[in-house]
């Protein structure tokens, strides 16, 4: 009998009649590293819910180390030696290191007061034992996503987790920071610990995993071992052909500047550094321009001042030549600004509200006749974006029922639909599979093709390589390198966002 074994497993979502698994067996041998791929809803993240006590099913056995078990809820998990580290990092900001991995389970001091220093302890043992490098004394809101990701594995060792669950560990991560979480994972592996990886990306499949395991629409579709199958062949399971990217980036001659940014600053009270450190950047009609970084590095802050969200300290910012200094997201709305966020749950969306009401939230006044919401018009435009961006679920349930991969889907539908003359992307692809992701990139090169300007925040260097015409680098607040999109390499953006390369560069 394998080291894990889950049989038959049934989950059926009775309120939007998703059936998310379907008769599913799942077999993961000790000591391995074991991939599950599949499609947006195919059920890779509610099987490891469920593994994880955050589902119950509503039949199937789990049978872990040889006896069958009763997963009710994470602590049971926690309890079997069983840890998960989601996609969206369950992490306070305001919180140290140390104090997000004892969490729950903190050592007292006359069984009533936080141990400060016995917790101290314990984390800097845990670290030094499994060979990490890494300051437990730290907040969680200085750290990278590559550290972040670091101290989610942190907190499941110090549960004494045996089997380790990582949802999308790469997604928001550097190829500097994959590398170093690969190693992190093989050595976990040498030590005994088996991996589960939910993943999209094949070729980091073939890369780290022993075996895969292919989902397609709540079934398994394929038990493989990664070494006899490409990628062309996991991708035909996943989706039921062969799918992979087929982009071509037309050559255009970019139009007038769209977005200009002149010396823009962006302090924070009582802090030296400058968050945004004095950036000029343009952004042309018919031009995608990639942004890279590290976490960290101003990234987040940039995306929040193009969009209206932060007021910046000096410095302007023009729009099609008209001043937009620390306008309001309603006002840049207004003027035809279209974003997409990388928070698609909080920023992106509203949970509570239909999968409808929030296709058309940006613009529900065109749905209106007299001050009064036509619910024909909501319904037909809700079918027709359901239809052309293969959006899986009920319209007038909930957006928060439906999957990462689909609510993404729906921000982008909104969002493209919109057609504006610029877009803010961030992190698009996010959580997207295969067939998902060329869709929506092919849609933002058509936007390009019809003279949209088009800043492009991400983390996955791919992605900007295979969309921007120009990629810029930042790099604690400023632009390292603004860089035409030629001959460059992961390699060298990675250079320029860890510091090894600092001169400003334009070619």
């Amino acid at each position: 009998m394998s080291y894990l074994e889950m049989r038959g497993i049934i989950r059926l979502y009775k309120e939007s009649g998703v059936l998310a698994n379907d008769k599913v067996d799942l077999s993961v041998e000790k000591n391995e590293i074991h991939a599950i791929v599949g499609e947006n809803g195919a059920g890779k993240s509610t099987l490891m819910k469920i593994l994880h006590g955050l589902e119950r099913p509503d039949q199937g056995t789990i049978t872990f180390r040889g006896r069958e078990v009763s997963i009710a809820n994470p602590l049971d998990a926690d309890r079997l030696g069983i840890g998960m580290v989601h996609q969206h990092f369950q992490l306070i900001p305001q919180f140290t290191i140390c104090e997000n991995i004892v969490l729950g389970i903190e050592p007292k001091k006359y069984s009533i007061f936080f141990d400060r220093e016995k917790a101290r302890g314990r984390v800097m043992g845990i670290i030094k034992e499994y060979g990490f490098k890494i300051e437990p004394g730290l907040t969680v809101s200085q750290l990278t996503f590559g550290q972040m990701q670091l101290v989610e594995i942190l907190k499941m060792l110090y549960r004494q987790a045996d089997l380790l669950i990582l949802d999308e560990p790469t997604s928001v991560l550097t190829e500097q920071e994959i590398k170093k979480l690969f190693t992190t994972l093989r050595n976990l592996k040498k030590i005994g610990k088996t991996v589960i990886i939910i993943t999209h990306k094949l070729n980091e499949v073939k890369e780290i995993s022993d075996r895969v395991t292919v989902m397609r629409k709540g079934k398994v579709a394929a038990v493989k071992k990664t070494a006899e199958v490409d990628r062309k062949e996991l991708s035909r399971l996943m989706v039921g052909k062969s799918v992979l990217y087929d982009i071509e980036r037309a050559e255009l001659t970019r139009g007038l500047p769209v977005l200009e940014l002149k010396e823009v600053t962006l302090r924070q009270k009582n802090q030296d550094m400058p968050l945004l450190d004095k950036l000029n950047l343009t952004v042309h009609a018919s031009e995608i321009v990639g942004v890279a970084g590290v976490g960290g590095n101003g990234l987040a802050e940039l995306e929040d001042v193009v969009t209206g969200l932060r007021r910046i300290s000096s410095g302007e910012i023009y729009y099609n030549n008209n001043r937009i200094t620390n306008s309001t997201i309603h006002e840049l709305r207004e003027q035809g600004l279209c974003y997409v966020p990388a928070d698609r749950l909080y920023r992106g969306s509203s949970l509570r509200s239909s999968v409808k009401e929030n296709m058309i939230i940006t613009n529900s006044r065109n749905f209106q006749k007299a001050g009064i919401m036509s619910q024909k018009r909501v319904q037909d435009f809700a079918d027709t974006l359901t239809a052309k961006y293969s959006i899986d679920g009920d319209t007038a349930l909930p957006i928060g029922y439906l999957s990462g991969g689909n609510i993404q889907k729906v921000i982008l539908a909104r969002e493209l639909e919109a057609k504006a003359d610029f877009i803010v992307f961030s992190e698009p692809a996010w959580g997207l599979d295969i067939a998902s992701s060329e869709f929506v990139y092919k849609k933002i090169l058509q936007l390009r093709e019809q003279g949209s300007a088009i800043l492009l925040i991400s983390s996955d260097l791919q992605e900007i390589l295979t969309l921007a015409d120009r990629v810029v680098v930042m790099y604690k607040g400023r632009i390292a390198a603004d860089l035409a999109n030629r001959e460059i390499t992961k390699e060298i953006i990675g250079e320029y966002m860890h510091g090894i390369r600092g001169d400003f560069e334009v070619k």
